[in-house]
């Protein structure tokens, strides 16, 4: 049985860590090489660490602040931000990232999944999906995706374009609620559910964690691979640790690390 990942997410604005609501009313949460190596020490998975203004704002990749985290962690990274081309996944994995995450390019060109996963490997590429749910009450859910950091929409389905980057090649999604994001009250489940069931690749939950009930329904509900998480671990509410033994307890394969 393949062991559910436990994803600690870094958004970077402006070189610190920021947590914000609905991608909105962002505030400081610390230097992210810091960040990201007390997550090394607790054991974390992987880290993600998404530059979340990067495509709006017209900026090239952190690469200062990738390499140095790269230096000093050695769990898996996934970085993004800013990618728009082959060039960009090039570098970034030159600099130490492990996996490369692509938003708004992949909308914009689909065939650069393809792309970049017949250059880089698709084990390399992580497609982030931000999807709002825009069925009205009584319709069958249905859920558009959001480019530009969650402010441009795209009149796409969301279920439609995980299929099509999949089939290009994607190794990975990252499934982020727009509805849930910063609102503490779980993923987003029918959302997370629907992609994983189109898809035959793994796909990871993220948007709306407020506790480690959450985190384990992401993947027994949902059929989430991995389970992404900001503000709990950020602000102390539950460490790395404590949220794997959690969802070792309701029953779920985790890598769980020795006690010292």
């Amino acid at each position: 049985m393949l062991k559910t990942r436990i994803i600690p997410c870094l958004d970077v604005k402006d070189g610190r860590v920021v947590k914000g609501v609905q991608f909105l009313e962002l505030r400081d949460a610390g230097d992210p090489v810091e960040a990201a190596k007390a997550y090394d020490r607790a054991g974390a998975d992987e880290l993600c660490f998404l530059d979340i203004t990067a495509s709006h704002e017209a900026r090239g990749i952190l690469l200062d602040a990738v390499s140095r985290t790269a230096e000093a962690c050695f769990m898996p990274l996934t970085v993004g931000g800013g990618v728009r081309k082959v060039e960009d996944i090039r570098t970034l994995l030159l600099a130490g990232a492990d996996k490369v995450s692509i938003n708004t390019a992949a909308v914009n060109d689909p065939d650069l999944v393809a792309r970049a996963a017949e250059k880089f490997g698709a084990q390399c590429i992580v497609v982030a999906i931000d999807a709002k749910r825009v069925s009205g009450e009584g319709e069958p859910a249905r859920w558009e995706i959001f480019t530009h950091g969650g402010r441009k929409p795209t009149g796409i389905d969301a279920i439609d374009f995980a299929r099509l980057v999949a089939g290009k090649g994607a190794g990975e999604l990252l499934v982020t609620s727009m509805d849930r994001d910063g609102m503490r009250s779980g993923y987003d489940i029918g959302l997370t559910r629907a992609i994983s069931d189109a898809v035959n690749v793994p796909v990871i939950a993220s948007g709306g964690v407020g506790g480690l009930d959450d985190l384990v329904a992401g993947v027994r509900d949902g059929g989430a691979s991995a389970v992404l998480a900001a503000s709990i671990f950020h602000f102390g509410q539950h460490t790395v640790a404590e949220a794997k033994a959690h969802m070792a307890a309701a029953g779920l394969a985790m890598r769980l690390d020795p006690t010292p």
